[in-house]
């Protein structure tokens, strides 16, 4: 099987460098003829893509969320409906899409699964012009993720998030914002919104697995009002990492169409990188969009 594999030898602890071996040596061993592509900078994988995707049959990437959203936008954006099956080796510092379809943490299991797992479809968000494969989202907290230095993500990984989204608390602003969610319409002020099609998110917030499909063409919606006092803030909290399971200050909603619209320009986080900035955000389900291998 004519195999590209793709690996950013920067993602998470760089761990990816004491399992390289191994993990070609799994390939080399099923027989895949395998041509390796490490990265060498930001959104060079997708340009790659383009150019180069057809001429294989199995397209293996590995790093964390932002790998993986490059490689599902370069697939995606050569519109065939051919593309080669993606088989994902999780080596990022959350791997929240990862654990949602059950690809093993240890990185040979992973590439075990590619050579013995089977293809399965599954939803891709596409906010504007760009595909996200796990979630969206604007407001409180959304920039820690990009704006956390990298070297910073290797050293503490989930600590970095915490330690700097609590730096943003003082930056928390609401926006007023209208959202249209197929033929429903919400209005007011939300310090936070996120769209996804994930089990976890952050490695801390989980979704119910009985309530979430990914791949019904829906998106799950989130939209936190805006907080009076700290009480209300608290409660927040609790409900995001999981200490309560109601609160009327969260919405939830299901909906394969979305859009948002604001005065102020949004700036939205993609996959956990910066997605752009817009007054008018159009997200959309692509039911079954893309081919993983999983169990």
């Amino acid at each position: 099987m004519k195999t590209l594999f793709i690996y950013n030898p920067h993602a998470g602890m760089m761990q990816i460098k004491s399992h390289l071996y191994n993990i070609l040596n799994i390939f080399a061993s099923a027989e895949y003829d395998l041509t390796v592509y490490p990265t060498k900078k930001s959104g060079e994988i997708a340009e790659y893509l383009k150019n180069n995707a057809l001429k294989f049959d199995l397209i293996v990437c590995s790093g964390g969320d932002g790998t993986l959203n490059e490689t599902i936008n370069g697939l995606l954006s050569l519109n065939s409906e051919k593309l080669p099956p993606l088989g994902y080796i999780p080596a990022g510092s959350t791997n929240d899409y990862a654990s949602s379809i059950k690809i093993p943490k240890v990185m040979e299991k992973a590439a075990e699964l590619i050579v013995n797992g089977k293809v399965q479809s599954y939803d891709v968000g596409k906010l504007n012009s760009k595909y996200f494969i796990y979630v969206a989202a604007f407001g409180a907290f959304t920039r820690v993720s990009y704006d956390t230095p990298q070297d910073v993500k290797n050293v503490f990984g989930h600590l970095a998030y915490l330690v700097e989204g609590v730096k943003s608390l003082s930056e928390i602003k609401a926006q007023k914002i209208k959202v249209k969610l197929d033929d429903t319409v919400v209005e007011g002020n939300f310090i936070f919104g996120m769209i996804t099609n994930t089990l976890q998110v952050g490695g801390v917030y989980k979704l119910n697995p009985k309530e979430v499909s990914l791949d019904d063409g829906l998106l799950e919606v989130m939209l936190v009002k805006e907080p009076k006092d700290v009480v209300e803030f608290n409660e927040i909290a609790s409900f995001l990492l999981g200490g309560i399971k109601n609160s009327s200050l969260v919405l939830t909603f299901k909906a394969h169409n979305i859009i948002i619209e604001s005065k102020e320009s949004i700036p939205w986080t993609i996959d956990g990188e910066y997605g752009g900035s817009y007054n008018r955000t159009i997200i959309k389900d692509k039911q079954k969009a893309i081919n993983i291998i999983s169990k």
